[in-house]
């Protein structure tokens, strides 16, 4: 595999948080009634009460935090809208929704998709094939990291590349626990990821080292709670709690992380990062490809 874009290296340097501009769903309807993911049990009960107090504390961690939080109202029947970050991606103000891979969460593609046409979002596209929106796809600096294997289509990788006009890297999971690429990796900042290896197959490891040699590898232990499933501002990381020892490594890298306890939406295969979709509205020029604007991590 060759790479299309630079490595980042992070090095040691000052860390800056930046404000961002989140989606978030209250958890009204939240509930595990049936299993589209390995962390998903029907039978042990969720408490939506608790659900609820900790999706407040997640969002007022990012009101106090400076950022701003964006509201879409719940949906009776749809119990995993409160995770967000699935409705689909945000880049420069244009967005591509989500397609959703079981007839369980399909019906969460229409009220997102009204929420960003009555939003100020101009240019809103239904996504042609399968996608399951920043789940699936991270935005690192000007380039876009895509997972496949469990959720999103490989063929949604093109899309993403032809209609936001960036380089896109495809990644394949291998383990189902972690389905969405957002629960195996977390972009810091624009140079800086970590990531668990043991989610990806051979290929997509390689190309993670390539192109980011000062990666955060994250701990079976860590990974195992979600830890991956963080969201960050580029100083301050908002982490699931339990992943101990990626927050050391964060603070030993120049990040402060925050501690979330987001249990009671792990039942259900979700953390930090799934409960928040980043509404990105500044553009930001790419950079140019080496040799075309998309590559793949294997070549499955």
């Amino acid at each position: 595999m060759t790479a299309l874009v630079e490595p980042r290296r992070s090095g040691a340097r000052e860390r800056e948080a930046k404000p961002r501009r989140y989606l978030m769903c209250p958890p009204a309807y939240f509930g595990v009634s049936y299993r589209i993911n390995p962390w998903m049990r029907p039978a042990v009960p969720v408490d939506r009460d608790l659900a609820g107090r900790q999706w407040d504390q997640l969002r007022a961690t990012y009101v106090a935090l400076g950022h701003e939080v964006e509201i879409i109202k719940p949906a009776a029947g749809l119990p995993d809208m409160v995770f967000a970050a699935n409705a689909g991606l945000v880049v420069d103000g244009k967005v591509l929704t989500a397609r959703f891979r079981h007839d369980e969460r399909r019906g969460e593609e229409a009220p997102y998709r009204a929420w960003f046409a009555t939003n100020g979002f101009g240019a809103v596209r239904t996504g042609a094939h399968v996608n399951e929106g920043e789940g699936d796809f991270a935005v690192v600096g000007d380039m876009i990291l895509a997972g496949t294997g469990f959720r999103s289509d490989p063929e949604s990788h093109d899309e993403v590349a032809e209609f936001f006009g960036r380089p896109v890297v495809s990644l394949r999971l291998v383990d189902d626990r972690y389905y969405h690429l957002d629960t195996a990796l977390c972009v810091l900042d624009d140079e800086q990821i970590a990531y668990y290896p043991a989610a990806f197959d051979d290929g997509g490891r390689v190309t993670l080292e390539e192109l980011f040699p000062d990666a955060i590898r994250v701990t079976d232990a860590d990974a195992e709670v979600l830890g991956c499933n963080a969201a960050s501002d580029g100083y301050h990381v908002v982490v699931p709690a339990g992943a101990h020892e990626f927050g050391e490594q964060l603070a030993a890298a120049g990040y402060e992380p925050i501690f979330v306890d987001l249990s009671e939406l792990r039942k259900a295969g979700g953390a930090a990062k799934c409960c928040t979709l980043e509404l990105r509205a500044d553009a930001a020029k790419p950079r140019t490809a080496q040799r075309g604007s998309h590559t793949q991590g294997n070549a499955s």
